[in-house]
């Protein structure tokens, strides 16, 4: 029954690795609790996925973008406007707020060598921190 199946879904489907993704997308839809679109005749989800195929009860375009939007791990945002875009990129926009002190004198800039420092800073603290611990401990 599955080889006539599949021999009949090569005809919808040119591609039989398409055909496998798509088939078990759907079967695994069947098992998830969506309606099948053909009798079941005591065959197994991905049987019925392959027969709902071939029969073309369920289109394989849908299939296609609904497998595709079940795979995307980021959802699509809308894009910024223009005009939006080139304030922010002329610094006419708001003020950054800035956690590193004298940056915000600066109107929110700071050089590069600052920031290196500053990054550095906050790197180097932990470990100060708790090389002071340490020198702490062995004086008791």
């Amino acid at each position: 029954m599955a080889r006539v199946t599949v021999e009949d879904c090569v005809e919808k489907l040119d591609n039989r690795f398409e055909l496998v993704l798509l088939s078990a997308h759907r079967a695994r839809a069947i098992s998830a609790g969506s309606e099948p679109t053909v009798h079941r005749d005591n065959d197994k989800n991905p049987v019925v996925a392959l027969r709902e195929i071939a029969v073309a009860t369920v289109g394989v375009e849908e299939l296609r973008d609904d497998y595709i939007s079940g795979m995307q791990k980021r959802v699509e945002t809308e894009e910024p406007e223009a005009e939006t875009v080139k304030l922010l990129l002329s610094g006419q926009g708001s003020e950054i707020d800035d956690s590193f002190g004298n940056a915000g004198e600066m109107g929110g800039r700071m050089s590069e060598e600052e920031l290196l420092r500053a990054i550095q800073n906050q790197i180097d603290s932990p470990q100060q921190k708790s090389a002071d611990a340490d020198d702490a401990e062995l004086d008791d």
